[in-house]
């Protein structure tokens, strides 16, 4: 049976990137969590963040990850603060094969400055709030059943990697 594949990691490490190409090379659907919360609410990640607190958005997106996990199986890529919610992994371990797209701060941050708002990342300095992230998010990310390194690694390679783990160890 096929497993979802789910990727975590830190804001900017890109995993939504790497999740289409999967998805693509899987013949899967994506389901970028960040993606249809933008779709449903109407308005950019940074806004509804901001409208509704970081508490009520890791409740929605905890929503939408359960949500995705009942559908058929699909490549799943929540925000980066998903997989810190005690109690997600082991939830979601059950039905998903879960890798870790890891990458040092400097790289995340550098990453993140060319795409979207990231509210976690507002007015501080990019590096240093990444950092503390990170090390805070770490230990979480670390439960997942793979990590592979995408510091120097180009998002089709990366990709490559994880459909490689998905075939050997996802049912794919």
């Amino acid at each position: 049976m096929k497993r979802h594949v789910l990727l975590v990691g830190l804001p900017g490490v890109g995993k939504s990137t790497v999740g289409q190409l999967v998805a693509e090379g899987l013949g899967a659907a994506l389901l970028d969590i960040d993606s249809i919360l933008v779709r449903q609410m109407g308005m950019p990640i940074s806004r509804i963040f901001g409208m509704v607190g970081e508490l009520r958005f890791r409740s929605m997106e905890r929503d939408a990850v359960a949500t995705a996990q009942a559908r058929e199986s699909a490549v799943i890529v929540p925000g980066g603060g998903w997989a810190s919610q005690p109690g997600q992994l082991e939830e979601a371990r059950k039905g998903c094969l879960i890798i870790y797209l890891c990458c040092s701060a400097s790289t995340a941050a550098r990453r993140s400055q060319d795409g979207e708002v990231r509210p976690l990342l507002v007015g501080a300095d990019p590096v240093e709030r990444t950092r503390t992230l990170l090390m805070a998010r770490e230990p979480y990310y670390k439960l997942a059943d793979y990590e592979v390194s995408a510091d120097l690694k180009e998002p089709a390679a990366l990709a490559g990697e994880v459909i490689l783990l998905a075939q050997m160890h996802g049912g794919w």
